[in-house]
């Protein structure tokens, strides 16, 4: 595996445009436009010396609904490495561009909360394809980094839409029947629906979010994330949405926060994104009345299909690192 090490946050705007060349005939072709076909590459992105800025936390803390506090959220550290996932997908190695793409599931395991004065290390690498009943997958691992210890760390699992080969498609079928007989949460079709409705029944419904239709525009300017399907009906349109959706890592975001009275210190949390949320909208969040382990469900609140499930696990707490400087062994 080639390993990177950056200087600095790569800038998204050129990285949107190189997403989006392989949507122009003829510019896969090009050296540094990805889109040529084959694997994953094996590339590792690392970003040292990532300070949050306390200001711009606050902003992301009140679109998503989290306290101020002086940790970060716990999806925050994802927002920090998104320029690398961008930079990732970007690379003229990579199978495929980032636009189309549809984000599946998500897990983070925050092994304890971070300080916003923390200096972090970022690094972030893909996982090879695999099969799915709507095409291919694959993962963007995240890890971030306190020192030498590894506070943080996610995994985005992403859908390249199309036709899977036969034998992809019966070894998805094996592996999601399979995962349904573990019980796992993320064994439904988590790109067309899936089957969390049975879900519903064991949890109560504990809020009632009203979304407007400026969501994306304001999760986007304090995410870095502005895909136009999320930002106006007008982009959404040519990219096949009907209206702008909001963004998944939001409503995985606003879940954390409506839970964060409850949440340990350390802890594990995934979720399967289902159907996207039309802006403007009205949903429901569902939740379990107690326990270590928490079920929760945001699903629309007039026809009560789901957009996303979740659960979260407690897991063994790292104790932080004493602070002495400001400085960080590598």
């Amino acid at each position: 595996m080639r390993t990177r090490t950056l200087d600095s946050v790569p800038g998204i705007l050129p990285l949107y445009a190189r997403a989006a060349a392989p949507l122009i005939p003829g510019a896969s072709l090009l050296p540094f436009v990805p889109g040529r076909g084959g694997e994953i590459p094996e590339i590792e992105l690392a970003l040292p010396g990532v300070r949050p800025d306390p200001e711009r936390v606050a902003a992301y803390a009140r679109v998503c609904g989290f306290a101020l506090r002086d940790t970060l959220p716990p999806t925050y550290p994802h927002l920090l490495a998104f320029p690398l996932h961008m930079a990732t997908m970007a690379d003229g190695s990579f199978p495929f561009g980032a636009v189309g793409l549809v984000h599946v599931e998500n897990r983070i395991v925050q092994h304890r909360p971070l300080g916003i004065g923390e200096e972090l290390k970022l690094v972030v690498r893909p996982t090879p394809l695999r099969p799915h009943k709507r095409g291919q997958t694959f993962g963007l691992q995240t890890e971030a980094w306190a020192g030498r210890q590894k506070a943080w760390e996610s995994t985005s699992t992403m859908l390249h839409r199309g036709p899977p080969s036969q034998a992809d498609a019966e070894v998805s079928a094996t592996e999601r029947s399979k995962a349904r007989a573990r019980g796992e949460r993320g064994a439904g079709d988590a790109a067309g629906g899936g089957d969390a409705g049975a879900a519903d029944e064991t949890l109560t419904v504990s809020a009632t979010w009203k979304l407007g239709g400026d969501l994306g525009r304001r999760y986007g300017a304090v995410s870095g994330d502005r895909n136009p399907i999320h930002l106006h009906a007008l982009t959404a349109k040519p990219l096949g949405f009907p209206s702008a959706i909001a963004h998944g890592m939001w409503t995985k975001a606003r879940c954390l926060a409506a839970l964060e009275s409850r949440l340990p210190d350390a802890f594990e949390v995934d979720v399967a994104f289902r159907k996207p949320i039309r802006l403007p909208g009205r949903v429901e969040f569902l939740c379990d009345a107690g326990g270590a382990e928490i079920e929760f469900v945001v699903r629309d609140a007039k026809r009560r299909t789901p957009h996303l499930d979740g659960r979260v696990k407690p897991v063994e707490a790292k104790s932080s690192p004493k602070q002495t400087s400001g400085r960080r062994s590598e």
